[in-house]
């Protein structure tokens, strides 16, 4: 009840701050308009002739803010996922305000200049305010003071590393109780504890400790029997998530069609074709041209440095990785290791203090700088600017024999960044995660996702995260 109460709290505290928001939005957008002296103006407008339209702005932009479930807190939202919502969502009430005020306002004809700087201001310090808020209640979370209880429904690997999650991660506000058994026996096959009973016990479970959020980590369950725990919870207050398996994740968009009327179900529906993969082209091209313009001086700088710290070794380093459709394509480095760091080893992934590498290298795969000249690649067409990572035919032919559907992931052009990256699986972590993310991403592509992996990339690079 206490943590109902506070949440409630929560939602109407921010709706006060965005209406405060958007009002000091319009009032910031006229003093630039008409005050600072930074734009001329042939008619001056007073300030009274806009109190009107921020009245009507702070009742839609909270309506529509509503809608879009933007008073709902969410565990884990990035900052670029929050601009994004607030994006939308304050684009969409100005095209509201904009219809709405000749039926609501007296005939005036607003400066567009200022409503262009209201709506950007309103965006800005909207998204700047929520980002406070989420950083407060993500520390309530983090100290107890909002708490799911959480129950995981399984006993083997994947609810144990479920469990490992969410004690490593107290900011994500569930405190884990235990775990119930799939199997009739409390127990068998058990690589965890404690153990608090059986599925079938599963209700009581619940009622007994307060439970809230119920984790199904069993992949190998029957949709029966998956089915039969959330009846077991249909009288409770609880909320029921599934850790899907491979088939899942592969089959994350589906989506119901029909066939002369007849249902039907879709599993697959490949997103990278046709005027999408064109459109995907486009922005590689134009993207990647303007890049490679902006950052040439950095180049040359670099080439130079290399030159100059590592005499006689080439600038430039091309090493063969698999792309779309499983074909090999030379990927462009910027040099990093002394020559012939391979020579005795064979192909292995670099780890941290690898001998291997050079004082100027350590620094360029700090900032990730030795990729650039892959923007080449991406012009030319052999890459994408966001896509999954490229591996080495070695390592292709060897996780393809150890992950399942692993090949799926060459369905689309290998990328300089990708969304197994940007959630933190970069260098050498686990290839079945890695993989999942690639999946996800080749299932359901689309050209607003590429930007924020691209935005969230920016943002990686300077945290540095397993770059070495």
């Amino acid at each position: 009840m206490m943590k109902a109460k506070l949440l409630v709290a929560f939602g109407l505290v921010m709706a006060i701050i965005d209406i405060a928001m958007i009002i000091f939005s319009i009032n910031l957008a006229y003093r630039l308009r008409f005050q600072s002296g930074l734009i001329s103006y042939t008619i001056f407008h007073s300030w009274s002739n806009y109190i009107g339209l921020g009245v009507l702005e702070a009742t839609i932009y909270p309506l529509v803010f509503a809608l879009r479930g933007m008073y709902r807190f969410k565990r884990s939202l990035s900052v670029i996922d929050e601009l994004q919502k607030v994006f939308i969502s304050v684009s969409v009430g100005f095209v509201l305000t904009l219809a709405a005020s000749p039926f609501v306002l007296r005939d005036f004809e607003y400066s567009r200049a200022l409503l262009v700087f209201a709506w950007l201001l309103a965006i800005l310090l909207i998204w700047v305010a929520r980002l406070g808020q989420h950083g407060l209640y993500r520390l309530l979370l983090r100290r107890g003071a909002i708490e799911d209880r959480a129950l995981i429904v399984g006993t083997g690997e994947m609810a144990k590393v479920i469990w490992q999650k969410i004690q490593g991660a107290p900011a994500l506000g569930y405190r884990p109780l235990g775990f119930v058994s799939a199997n009739t026996t409390a127990g068998e096959s058990s690589q965890v504890t404690p153990i608090l009973g059986t599925s079938e016990e599963l209700s009581t479970i619940v009622r007994r400790h307060g439970v809230s959020e119920v984790i199904i980590a069993e992949p190998s369950l029957s949709h029966r029997h998956i089915m039969d725990i959330v009846d077991m919870c249909q009288g409770e207050q609880v909320n029921i998530k599934v850790f899907p398996d491979i088939f899942q994740i592969v089959s994350s968009e589906v989506t119901t069609t029909d066939l002369d009327g007849l249902p039907m179900v879709s599993v697959r529906d490949v997103a990278l074709r046709g005027w999408n993969l064109a459109l995907k082209r486009g922005v590689d091209i134009l993207l990647s041209g303007a890049i490679l313009i902006i950052l040439s001086p950095l180049m040359w700088l670099i080439a130079l440095l290399i030159k100059v710290t590592s005499p006689g070794a080439p600038v430039l380093y091309f090493q063969e990785r698999v792309g779309l459709d499983s074909k090999p394509f030379p990927v462009i480095k910027f040099r990093s290791m002394i020559p012939g760091a391979e020579t005795e080893t064979g192909p292995v992934w670099a780890h941290k203090g690898d001998p291997r590498i050079t004082r100027l290298g350590a620094f360029l795969r700090r900032f990730s700088l030795d990729e650039v000249p892959q923007f080449i690649n991406v012009f030319f067409g052999e890459m994408s600017l966001v896509g999954p990572r490229p591996e080495r035919p070695h390592f292709v032919e060897q996780f393809s024999q150890q992950v399942p559907h692993y090949l799926e992931r060459h369905r689309v052009k290998a990328g300089l960044t990708g969304w197994a990256q940007v959630n933190g699986l970069r260098g050498n972590v686990s290839i079945e995660e890695r993989t999942a993310y690639d999946l996800w991403y080749v299932e359901n592509w689309d050209l607003g996702l590429d930007f924020k992996i691209m935005l969230r990339t920016l943002m990686a690079i300077f945290r540095g995260e397993n770059a070495y």
